[in-house]
């Protein structure tokens, strides 16, 4: 189970870990997808690119 971080004596919630390292996944695959041409599938690139990560963020809310 995962528990709060703190930083500099403020508890930071377990959502904010998950939606930074989100973020960080999300940006980690951006040169994948541009290299698979992920902007010619969709008709509203940066839409589908929001519903990738929240499917990112729903896999590490329910993995880790």
């Amino acid at each position: 189970m995962f528990h709060e971080l703190t930083i500099g004596g403020v508890l930071v919630s377990p959502f904010v870990v998950y939606a930074a390292l989100a973020l960080a996944i999300l940006l980690a695959l951006r040169p994948l997808l541009r290299l698979l041409r992920f902007e010619r599938v969709f008709a509203n690139p940066p839409l589908a690119e929001a519903g990738i990560y929240m499917c990112i963020l729903a896999l590490l809310i329910v993995l880790v």
